[in-house]
């Protein structure tokens, strides 16, 4: 015996008992860092937690050497929603529009995280139920009658307490070839909203000579009777949509004066234009002839012009903007709005054609969003400004009747002014589909659209676009947004935009012009667009669907065709 314990297998043996004793205690016991060479580590020891008598039983974790985590304790669904959705943070002067549509990009996306939700987070099994005690069980012994002592059967489905064999259906996901689990599969095979597709090429394209590349002027607009007028140069052209025919209506070259603007009357054959040196002109595009001139309309260049029935309103870069009754002989405005400190380049009439929807948008190079209201109404807590000349108890405007009311005020207060936007605001457009909804776009120092209530003076919402925005238009067929963009610090440029409201998601996006997209238009219809460049071409787009022919079909009381029997 003595030779087995001076064995190397006895050393051995001793040693591991030695070993063994020794590792519960071993354990439990809290490592401290020994000095290096007398000096102590900055670092303190990853085990450093203190240990109790209480923390040794057999349920209490083990703390090694290393730090090693552990997720069994862990829900991965909760960990899964804490996760920070990281927002683009882009800044404006690095955002570049998309070239291509962001609608199905963003249905794609919304399905890809469901699918990912759904695959990596599972929902977790409902608890097991507790098994019930068969009734069959209190029922007292009895003599058995089978004499079998095995019986093989399927379980039952009936007894709850009997457990259901999985794998028995055909249908169960052991079984699938898919390398998804069913709920992934339901999300993909169920229907999803069939997306508006546009036409991403325009399907004319008309040469537009001396076409100016001018952000602060308005030379392109379409008529109720399906006529675009367009400025170039001098001259006035007019192009008729059904017969692609094209004439001249003005050429005011004699008179050393070039176009500035331009503007049809809601229903008619009016064309307005304005032009550098000032002046006012009104034709009739039937007969080709000129019905009235305004001389001095303005002292400078008249580059916004809005109608809003037989009213004509004319911004120009004197700061001035001038209410006109183009059915009196006067050639004196009898209202003028002077609220901006810089040029007004936007001017846009609520309305269609109504006098009692009297609430005119300007925008200025001054950066500023003014409403007014030429009924006279002011806001609630709005003090009235003291009137210097005529009598101030005088006004002017238009009254709910839609008649007029002389006077001339020269500080006449706007409804609401708006100061958020950091570039010139030419872009102006009234919500059809919502009352009291507008739609403004700044320049090149500030590429957002703002959307605002002008019944109670707030913002309704704002969008980044990443570049200067120089005009905007709703649709007349559904509730969506065209912009039209220039300047941008990025290599994304001269796009048109077509956004949802109020999601505000990008539809389609639209390229082809080579310069800043100054100019745009609509059809009667509301089906087609019309923009111009300083690359000097009019591009027509198929920008929105076909309006429905219920709408189209409204009784009204002067339908007399309905009336006969």
């Amino acid at each position: 015996m003595s030779g087995l314990k001076n064995s190397p297998f006895g050393k051995r043996l001793r040693a591991s008992h030695h070993d063994h004793e020794d590792d519960s205690p071993r354990r439990n016991r809290s490592r401290t860092n020994v000095p290096l060479f007398g000096v102590s580590p900055a670092t303190p020891s990853l085990d450093s937690r203190p240990t109790t008598s209480e923390s040794g039983g057999p349920d209490s974790p083990e703390y090694g050497d290393r730090f090693v985590p552990s997720r069994d304790g862990g829900d991965m669904r909760t960990t899964y929603h804490l996760m920070d959705a990281v927002a683009p943070s882009t800044p404006s002067k690095t955002r570049i529009i998309p070239t291509e549509s962001d609608a199905l990009k963003e249905q794609a996306n919304a399905l890809f995280t469901s699918i990912l939700h759904t695959e990596v987070t599972p929902a977790l099994p409902p608890p097991p139920a507790s098994p019930t005690r068969s009734t069959a069980s209190s029922v007292a012994p009895s003599t058995p009658t089978r004499r079998r002592l095995f019986a093989y059967q399927s379980p039952s489905h009936s007894n709850p307490g009997t457990p259901t064999r999985r794998l028995d259906a055909p249908t169960d996901e052991a079984y699938s070839m898919s390398p998804v689990r069913a709920e992934s599969r339901a999300l993909l095979e169920s229907p999803r909203r069939k997306l508006r597709s546009v036409t991403k090429t325009p399907y004319r394209v008309l040469d537009a000579p001396e076409l100016a590349d001018d952000f602060y002027l308005n030379l392109v607009d379409w008529s109720s009777t399906n006529v675009l007028g367009v400025g170039l140069g001098s001259c006035v052209y007019l192009w008729t949509a059904h017969t692609a025919a094209v004439s001249k209506l003005c050429d005011l070259s004699n008179n050393n004066d070039t176009v500035s603007s331009v503007a049809w009357v809601q229903k008619g054959t009016t064309l307005a234009v304005g032009t550098l040196s000032g002046r006012l002109h009104l034709y009739d595009a039937h007969t080709l002839t000129r019905l009235r001139s305004y001389q001095q309309a303005h002292n400078n260049r008249i580059g916004a012009l809005s109608w809003n029935a037989h009213i004509l309103s004319s911004g120009s870069r004197d700061r001035m903007i001038h209410h006109r009754d183009v059915r009196e002989s006067s050639m004196r405005p009898f209202k003028r709005s002077m609220g901006h400190k810089q040029e007004v380049c936007g001017l846009r009439w609520n309305g269609d054609s109504n006098p009692q929807s009297a609430l005119l948008a300007s925008g200025g190079n001054d950066n500023k969003v003014c409403i007014w209201d030429l009924r006279g109404a002011k806001r609630p807590g709005l003090r009235s400004m003291p009137i210097a000349g005529p009598s101030s108890a005088s006004t002017s405007g238009i009254t709910a009747s839609g008649s007029l009311v002389a006077g001339d005020e020269e500080n006449d207060v706007p409804l609401w002014k708006f100061h958020q936007h950091t570039a010139a605001v030419k872009a102006l457009a009234w919500d059809p589909h919502m009352n009291g909804v507008l739609a403004s776009g700044g320049g090149t120092a500030d590429k957002h659209i703002r959307f605002w209530n002008v019944l109670n003076g707030n913002m309704l919402n704002e969008l980044d676009t990443g570049s200067q925005v120089c005009n905007l238009t709703w649709s007349l067929t559904s509730h969506e947004l065209v912009s039209t963009h220039g300047f941008s610090s990025t290599t994304a440029q001269n796009q048109i935009c077509i956004w949802k409201y109020p999601t505000l998601d990008m539809v389609a996006s639209l390229t082809g012009h080579t310069h800043r997209v100054l100019y745009l238009a609509m059809s009667p219809d509301g089906e087609t667009i019309v923009t111009g460049a300083g690359d000097e071409t009019l591009r027509f787009w198929n920008a929105f669907p076909k309006r429905d022919n219920h709408e189209d079909r409204r009784e009204t009381q002067l339908d007399y065709g309905r009336l006969i029997r």
